[in-house]
């Protein structure tokens, strides 16, 4: 399991790297046997976005940090260096460029793009 990580650098361009998420077996639902899970990240709310097909917005920073998890259509993303992601369902992207350059994204296809956000501040 894995999720793309946009960050911004002391400078302000804004970078992917792909994290693999450690999972680890323990009891988490009592009497059910054990899962493997993560551990717990912190959130302070959550949302529902669309974007309709044909979105493609200017470059800008995440307003706060927050994780998307895509529920339906696609999206492409640009960082300020040029390297692109397609988001898709099932796909998970935490974006914490909140200053700097920021990053482009534009919805590709003929579908809606949908998701779930968990914003972390």
């Amino acid at each position: 399991m894995n999720y793309y990580d946009l960050y911004a650098d002391d400078a302000g361009d804004s970078h992917f790297r792909d994290v693999e998420v450690a999972l680890e077996e323990r009891n988490f639902a009592p009497p059910a046997k054990a899962i493997e899970i993560s551990n717990t990240k912190a959130a302070t709310g959550m949302l529902f976005l669309r974007l309709r097909a044909g979105w493609n917005e200017p470059i800008h920073p995440t307003p706060v940090a927050q994780t998307l998890i895509c529920l339906r259509g696609r999206v492409r993303v640009t960082a300020s260096d040029g390297d692109t992601r397609d988001i898709g369902p099932g796909d998970v992207w935490r974006m914490a460029d909140t200053h700097g350059k920021g990053h482009h994204t534009e919805v590709i296809g003929d579908d809606d793009f949908e998701c779930v956000i968990a914003q972390h501040g």
